[in-house]
This record gives structure tokens, C-alpha cells and sequence, in this order.
């Protein structure tokens, strides 16, 4: 298996830099089978049925990205650094971990000033990256980073446009709760108030779990042999009432549909024993075709970059020649690609 069956050429265009509005009104593939059809999110209510079970992931994105000064005494007098940090996860000494740009300008023990308010001493570098640790701590820092910090926007959206106040609101999604992830879960952000009240009103379940999405989502395949990638690891949970709700589903005849691949890649890590149970820890599944599942029926997710591992997450789940299709036609049709883009309903 090479990582050139996983390749498909993109036009440039296709790439969303905003997200449809209002959420819902994204365009919607739905691959059922070998059919192909287009719909629109909203649709949603007819492909779902009563008993079937949507998984959330309800993590919610910090804003990440700050930009900050260094300041140095030196015989020339002092001297400023305009240092820029995004941040990629917490430790569990309280610091952070972060990239910073550009490194060489700043010491081990050097403060990095934020606002009047924030700022953070970096305590040690090490493989391009800087551990921070910041002077507030709690809802002060979840204050302060809400006053100074900027939505981490994905590469290929922050190379064609800078963050503004606006992707505070449209990189978050409505059920966000549990502070943690650098990156959202992108197909979530499709849903709607009204949407979810109306796929309620149809008796479809919702479940919530949670995984922070890390920056390593973005990394990618460096081997040919796609067999001999190592993953990134992200923190997730599984909690008690989530795993028995999903297997209640499953006892009962309906469909787990995750919403988004961190989704899928938590509840099989949780399932990896043939069926779900609860489960909390750092996960690096990495899914690619050949894998068995055991949870996932189906799933909702938008479109996702050539030779990526989520390129072979789906692959796994539909097939590699219906997922070259589904592609296919997507870019013939002009779905937008990426976490601003449209989305797919994959059923196998």
C-alpha cells in the first residue's frame, strides 16, 4: 500500500477559506453504497433513521496562535523580539508545549510578554519546539488567551488569510465544552441549533465524547509505505455513559455514526476489544484500509487532504475505488475542500 493511492490533484480553488452560512446550508455527498448523491446538510433528517446515534466530539479550541515580545538588556541598551507561539498541548507539570517562530531569538529563561496581562517564561527547548509556562493559570488564563489569542487556523486556510474575530464563532462548534483541542473537529461544525433539534425530533440519539484535536492532524506522510507511518497521539475519553449509550444503540439495530474521523478514531480505540467500554488516554490508532471496526456503521465527515491519513481513514471505511469516485466526483461538482468546506455522508 503507497502513499500515492492515496494522491488526488486539487484545484486551488476548491479550498474554502470561510464556512458556509448558516452552517447547515453546506453541500452534502452522500456516498451510499456505490451510489453517489448530492444533497445538502440539512438532509440529514431523511438519510437518518429513529434509533440511530450520532457521536460528538465535544472538545472546543483554545486560541491557540499569540504573538508576544522578548525583551534584552544588552551594551547597545534593550532590545525587542517579536516572537509568535502557537500552542499545541498541555503537560502535566502545568507548562505548555508550543511552536515558536522564530526560536533563535529567544533563551531558556527569557519571558515572552503577551499583553499587559499575559505572558509566559519558556523553560526549555527541545525537537523546534519551546515549553512555556505561563504567570496565570485556570479561568485567568482562559481570560487572557480569549483576550490575546487568535483561532489556529489550518495552514492552507492561514496561508491565504490571516485569523480574525469572526473564526472565533465559526471554528468553534455549538456544542463545544471541554477546552483542550489546537485543531477542531471540523465536520461538526456543520451543525446547527435548528439542525440538531430537528434530527431530535426524528429519535435520533447523540452522544458525546471527547478528544483533543492536536496540531499533528496536520502533519504529513513522509513514507512511501503507508504501513510504516507512526501516528500522532492525542488525549480522548470515553466516558461510562457514552460507551453505554453507543452499545445500547448497537444491541438495538441502530447505526453509530460518528461526525468527523476524531470521533471514529476514539470510539474504535474504546472498541478495540470487539465492542465499546469506557476508556481514557492518549490514542494513536492510525486506520487505514485493512483495519476492522467495530463500532462505526457509518460516518459524517468533510474532505480531506491528498495523501493524508484521514484520506486513508475513509479509504478503510468505503473502500479505495469508491472513495477515488467519491473525490472525483466531488471536484467535478465543486464541493469545498478542507475544514471550511462541505461535507460527506460515507455509508458503507
Amino acid at each position: 500500500m503507497q502513499l500515492s493511492d492515496f494522491d488526488f490533484d486539487l484545484p486551488e480553488d476548491l479550498i474554502a477559506t470561510r464556512p458556509a452560512s448558516p452552517r447547515s446550508s453546506a453541500r452534502l455527498l452522500v456516498a451510499n453504497g456505490d451510489e453517489i448523491l448530492d444533497q445538502v446538510v440539512t438532509d440529514l433528517v431523511d438519510w437518518l433513521q429513529p434509533g440511530d446515534r450520532l457521536v460528538l466530539n465535544d472538545t472546543k479550541v483554545i486560541p491557540a496562535r499569540l504573538t508576544g515580545f522578548r525583551a534584552r538588556s544588552g551594551p547597545e541598551g534593550e532590545t525587542r523580539a517579536k516572537i509568535e507561539v502557537t500552542l499545541l498541548e498541555p503537560q502535566a507539570s502545568g507548562t505548555w508545549m508550543g511552536l515558536l517562530k522564530p526560536l533563535k531569538k529567544i533563551r531558556e529563561g527569557e519571558v515572552i510578554v503577551f499583553s499587559d496581562a499575559l505572558s509566559a517564561t519558556l523553560e526549555h527547548k527541545a525537537d523546534g519546539q519551546g515549553e512555556l509556562r505561563f504567570n496565570l493559570a485556570g479561568d485567568d488564563f482562559d481570560q487572557a488567551l480569549a483576550d490575546v489569542g487568535s483561532m489556529p487556523l489550518p495552514p492552507y486556510i492561514a496561508a491565504k488569510r490571516a485569523a480574525d474575530e469572526q473564526d472565533k464563532d465559526d471554528y468553534q462548534t455549538v456544542f463545544a465544552r471541554n477546552t483542550g483541542a489546537v485543531a477542531a473537529p471540523t465536520a461538526s461544525l456543520h451543525f446547527d441549533e435548528p439542525l440538531l433539534e430537528r434530527l431530535a425530533a426524528k429519535g435520533v440519539g447523540f452522544t458525546y465524547v471527547t478528544l483533543h484535536v492536536g496540531a499533528g492532524t496536520f502533519l504529513p506522510v513522509k513514507v512511501d509505505d503507508v504501513t510504516k507511518h507512526k501516528m500522532h497521539s492525542e488525549w480522548g475519553q470515553v466516558n461510562e455513559i457514552a460507551a453505554q449509550e453507543i452499545a445500547e444503540t448497537k444491541a438495538g439495530g441502530g447505526r453509530v455514526i460518528p461526525v468527523g474521523t476524531t470521533a471514529l478514531r476514539l470510539i474504535e480505540s474504546a472498541g478495540r476489544g470487539g465492542q465499546i467500554a469506557p476508556w481514557t488516554g492518549a490514542t494513536d490508532i492510525f486506520i487505514y484500509p485493512g483495519f476492522t471496526f467495530h463500532v462505526a456503521d457509518a460516518l459524517m465527515t468533510n474532505f480531506h487532504l491528498p495523501k493524508s491519513t484521514l484520506m486513508m481513514l475513509v479509504s478503510a471505511l468505503m473502500g479505495q475505488d469508491r472513495m477515488s469516485r467519491a473525490y472525483d466526483h466531488a471536484i467535478s461538482e465543486r464541493y469545498r475542500f478542507f475544514s471550511y468546506g462541505d461535507a460527506s455522508l460515507l455509508i458503507p
